[in-house]
């Protein structure tokens, strides 16, 4: 006897007993909260990522981005690989300076990028997209670069002095841009300022580290999803343009560390979080649409339930030790596997982009440490009574 035409066959059952025949029945462990979760007691593994390709010690790396940042260059400088330093230090500075004058930070002297913005504006004026910046800011009668007021510790003279620095800069960033095989961006603030006139966004508000702050020229600008996403989206396409045939690979992360403090309105806890939620969509975002684009999860790995609170100090922002070890490892194990290499050597000629930075000291007190402009903004809170 026939079956009745509205009468479907029962499925076969699936894993545990469950219908089998839609999308869940077969999925991997840890597709589940259960299984991938909370039935697992063990810090991020490989499955946790699924590389889009390989991050090999061949390619010419480029990092940027907020404080975070400084500990992956550093590690993969460590492991051996190809980061590029734009901008090294001049012979007659002593080691111990390096940092303060904003050299070994990162590939260039750009010091921390916390919003895809100031990159986007950073690499449009390189290339010639966007008229140089020329704000300059006064700091106890010295002048600084308000992009980069931090980077030399005792200002300039002049302006004048300070602009020179600047075009210096960027010839520098673009020629960094045009041999970086792979940018690895850590992205880290939404909260930003701006110039009302230009629509340049500054690293730190103005008149807390330098100049001062004038609120008919000075607006807060709380980057949305849609902003972050058009700025990366924007930054790749200039990069397709300069470099048709051969534009570099993007490796976007988000930074665990918390905000200082925030001009939002809202507790810092709340902005803090919406401001991580942010970045993560818009990476998130770009990584789905471009196969040249990939995400890893730095900030889940200090962030998830598995930490129980301990992957930051005291302060209860600071990223411990062992967490950024856990991020790294994390990191080498799945996007770069095999034995460690010997740091590559500099080249012989001192040309812009064509060298390694030297290894990070092995002191670990020294290896923690991070030049953050944004945690400068705590000198002005309530102090303990």
């Amino acid at each position: 006897m026939a079956e009745h035409p509205s009468r479907e066959a029962a499925p076969a059952a699936g894993p545990a007993g469950a219908p089998a025949g839609h999308p869940y029945a077969a999925l991997p462990a840890a597709a589940y909260w259960r299984s991938g979760v909370a039935e697992r007691r063990a810090e991020p593994g490989p499955d946790w990522v699924r590389p889009k390709w390989p991050v090999t010690r061949a390619m010419r790396i480029a990092t940027a981005g907020s404080c975070f940042a400084q500990h992956l260059g550093r590690r993969l400088r460590r492991e051996g690989f190809d980061v590029i330093d734009a901008e090294p230090a001049p012979a007659l500075l002593p080691p111990a300076l390096h940092e303060a004058h904003g050299y070994g930070i990162y590939s260039g002297r750009y010091g921390n990028l916390y919003t895809a913005r100031q990159f986007r504006q950073l690499a449009e004026e390189a290339f010639g997209r966007r008229a140089m910046a020329t704000i300059v800011w006064e700091r106890e009668g010295r002048f600084v670069d308000a992009l980069r007021p931090t980077i030399e510790p005792e200002g300039h003279g002049t302006a004048a002095a300070v602009l020179a620095h600047r075009r210096h800069h960027l010839d520098r960033v673009g020629d960094l841009l045009r041999a970086a095989d792979l940018v690895v961006f850590t992205l880290g603030l939404t909260e930003s300022w701006e110039d009302a006139e230009t629509g340049t966004v500054f690293p730190v508000c103005p008149g807390t580290v330098a100049g001062r702050f004038d609120p008919a020229r000075h607006r807060f600008r709380n980057l949305t999803v849609a902003e972050t996403a058009g700025d990366l989206r924007a930054l790749r396409a200039l990069l397709h343009e300069v470099r048709p045939g051969r534009p570099p690979r993007f490796l976007l992360t988000v930074s665990p560390v918390p905000l200082t403090a925030t001009a939002s309105g809202a507790h810092v806890m709340l902005a803090t979080v919406h401001s991580k939620a942010v970045l993560r969509a818009a990476a998130g975002e770009l990584a789905a649409e471009c196969d040249d684009v990939d995400y890893f999860p730095s900030y889940e790995i200090v962030t998830n339930p598995w930490s129980a609170g301990t992957g930051y100090g005291a302060n209860l922002r600071s990223v411990t030790e062992a967490s950024v070890e856990t991020v790294m490892r994390t990191f080498l194990a799945v996007h770069a596997p095999g034995p460690a290499a010997a740091a590559p050597a500099a080249a012989a000629t001192p040309a812009p982009a064509a060298g390694a930075v030297a290894a990070a000291p092995s002191d670990d007190a020294e290896a923690m440490a991070v030049k953050c402009d944004e945690e400068l903004l705590d000198a002005f809170g309530p102090r303990p009574a």
